[in-house]
């Protein structure tokens, strides 16, 4: 972390209530940006999609790259139906929910099954005895050394970069998510809505095989899924997977502290930033995530020492796939040779 982090981190800490006030201003959307934003999104995501298909079907094979921008626009959708979940696209609650759900059939995502999953997530970031919805599974050293040799063996399978980032989202976006495991006790519609999207799914499935035939849509839907699918994973995984991410015990958790250190600002290049919708900027999402995703940026522009703390680069991300256990006594995430190498990790 850039070493000017340390007084804007302690500043927002000890005035935690005046920053959620501060920012506040910057939670009401705008409803003509709003609308505008969602046109932008579905719009070219709709040509390039077509655009791959034409060319598939007239043996145009340079033409199939158009499946890459189709992914990044169909990533773009879920940053909307995102916004969506935390009432914050509209921030009218009937809206921001059908715009959600409608764009869930799109991304394989059905809308009240995954937001009550992402709530969980953002009440319990970071608190080490509230793991295990929403997030991905991260165990501490003392965790990983209890574990049975099989079990171990399944961790390191499970953080590898090709089941995480390759095999992970495949598994998510195709088979986890068509049933909403986890909410038994959540009531009926995280089922409902579950069941709908997947009936809505395939209906849109087979009107789209009808139009343009069986291998078409495999060959140009399946890749479009699977990499807007794998780039979700990787955003979500380097936004908390950082190496001075913040964990605390269930006692000593406390929210704004949570939301600015366990949150990083992954500060991307202009075009990805926009294609992400301003996600790299989690720690002032996670502490306001009622703010509209293009107003994350005012932010940062009206309050430049938030800009430092937990701020990665695109280079700096790379090196966060190594990093798979939390160092209780170094406080930060460290990687099984870094663990091993201290004597902590067999």
């Amino acid at each position: 972390m850039n070493a000017h982090a340390y007084p804007a981190a302690s500043l927002v800490e000890d005035n935690a209530r005046e920053w959620l006030k501060t920012l506040a201003k910057y939670r009401q959307p705008r409803l003509g940006r709003s609308a505008f934003e969602l046109f932008i999104t579905l719009i070219p995501f709709t040509i390039f999609w077509a655009a791959a298909c034409f060319s598939l079907a007239n043996s145009f094979w340079p033409g199939l790259i158009a499946v890459f921008p189709a992914s990044a626009f169909l990533l773009r959708l879920f940053m909307i139906q995102h916004d969506c979940g935390h009432g914050s696209f509209f921030a009218r609650r009937e809206l921001d929910d059908w715009t959600g759900r409608l764009l869930g059939v799109l991304t394989l995502t059905p809308y009240d099954y995954w937001r009550r999953a992402h709530a969980a997530h953002h009440a319990s970031a970071g608190n080490l005895d509230e793991r295990g919805v929403g997030d991905i599974t991260t165990l501490t050293i003392a965790e990983y050394r209890a574990l049975s040799p099989i079990k171990r063996l399944g961790y390191r399978l499970y953080r590898h970069p090709l089941v995480m980032f390759g095999i992970g989202p495949a598994w998510l976006f195709l088979f986890k998510q068509r049933l909403p495991f986890g909410m038994m006790n959540s009531g009926a519609l995280p089922w409902i809505s579950t069941m709908a999207t997947n009936g809505a799914i395939a209906t849109l499935a087979a009107v789209m095989v009808w139009t343009v035939g069986l291998q078409s849509f495999l060959l140009i839907h399946l890749p479009v899924v699977l990499i807007a699918g794998s780039a979700g994973v990787w955003l979500f995984y380097v936004q908390h997977q950082f190496e001075e991410t913040h964990w605390s015990e269930g006692q000593n958790w406390r929210f704004p502290q949570a939301a600015l250190h366990g949150a990083s600002h992954y500060d991307l290049p202009p075009v990805l930033r926009w294609l992400t919708g301003n996600i790299g900027i989690h720690h002032v999402h996670h502490l306001s995530s009622r703010i509209p995703y293009y107003r994350l940026p005012e932010v940062l522009r009206d309050h430049p020492q938030l800009a430092d703390i937990g701020r990665i680069t695109l280079w700096d991300s790379l090196k966060c796939v190594r990093l798979v256990l939390w160092d209780d006594q170094r406080r930060r995430l460290v990687s099984f040779r870094d663990a091993a190498g201290a004597g902590d990790c067999p």
